[in-house]
């Protein structure tokens, strides 16, 4: 797939050139019938080993750009790929709907699902329609009033994450922000169905957390999930010098990537993406989402009722090291 260079991330630039050369060889040897097939071989050769190159050495600063790279699929660019007959809910029964929060009822591979993920905007229009991917106090209940839906009839609920942070304005702390996320990782904990969960691109602080309580999840290789932005950790902390262009440095101590977060225990599985990141190849990015669901679902589904809520307890309380002092 060919990114388009005013959708890009720095380090892809060269890619592009290269895929600019080989489009212009293609258009003259259709326009004008001269085979340049062999040069065009040779430049393809070229492409795919930059592409490895680039990709093979990633800093943990590439990830987050490539987490929210303006290409990378959303919420949204999923649904028709992984799951069937998608309705969406809206609405949090109490105050309006937000529209940062997708939730509804759907089928993976014929099995009834509950769904909910954060969905971010590709255009201006629609960012601010989203608000840029995060959702205020009405989000997280229309997500709880789902949970509760699918715990009652019966099916598995599936989270997608997707956001740089739960909504921080003053009208979103005036409405319960707090206590909306609250009671979200509450419904989640002590929910009697099973809770699949996919960072597909930011994982923000606590506006991920509150859809991320999970029994199973799965991060995308080139995710990120992070207590903080980058730029807030090095604009609030005196080891950066309080300066949010050092950005790059505190990504690299954050451990907010994927594998990090897998050796923590933050995660259970990290799942690859194609070669130059999910956005290069949606198609083949949804199929592996939705094989990873469907093992997934089909392995907790058999455990027995309480095991499943003993199962989720311990994973959480397993998280994390803790050093008591006696005095």
């Amino acid at each position: 797939m060919r990114v388009d260079i005013t959708r890009s991330v720095p380090f892809e630039r060269p890619l592009l050139e290269l895929e600019a050369e080989i489009a212009e060889l293609e258009e003259f040897t259709s326009s004008r019938g001269i085979d340049r097939t062999a040069e065009i071989a040779q430049l393809r050769a070229r492409h795919r080993e930059l592409l490895e190159k680039i990709y093979a050495s990633l800093t943990p600063w590439d990830r987050v750009l490539l987490a929210r790279h303006p290409a990378r699929p959303y919420t949204l660019d999923y649904v028709p790929l992984v799951f069937d007959e998608f309705l969406e809910l809206r609405g949090d029964r109490c105050s309006g709907d937000d529209r940062a929060t997708v939730a509804g009822l759907a089928r993976l591979d014929g099995r009834p699902v509950a769904l909910i993920g954060h969905q971010k905007g590709r255009n201006l229009k629609e960012r601010q329609m989203r608000n840029f991917g995060s959702a205020g106090p009405q989000g997280y209940r229309k997500a709880v009033r789902v949970m509760k839906l699918a715990e009652r009839f019966g099916r598995p609920v599936v989270c997608i994450i997707d956001t740089p942070a739960a909504e921080s304005r003053e009208e979103a702390e005036a409405r319960g922000i707090a206590g909306a996320i609250a009671e979200s990782m509450a419904t989640m904990s002590a929910l009697q169905a099973p809770i699949v969960v996919v960072v597909i691109g930011e994982g923000g602080s606590g506006g991920a957390i509150a859809i991320g309580v999970g029994d199973r999840i799965i991060m995308l290789e080139n995710s990120i999930y992070s207590v903080i932005p980058p730029e807030g950790c090095a604009a609030i902390l005196s080891t950066f010098g309080m300066d949010a262009s050092k950005a790059p440095q505190a990504a690299q101590v954050l451990k907010l990537g994927a594998q990090e977060a897998l050796e923590l225990g933050v995660v259970d599985e990290v799942l690859p993406e194609p070669l130059g990141g999910a956005h290069r190849d949606l198609p083949e990015m949804a199929a592996r989402i939705k094989r990873a669901l469907v093992t997934k679902l089909e392995e907790l589904s058999s455990m027995p009722q309480q095991e499943l809520l003993e199962s989720r307890y311990q994973k959480f309380r397993r998280m994390g090291k803790f050093l008591e002092s006696s005095g």
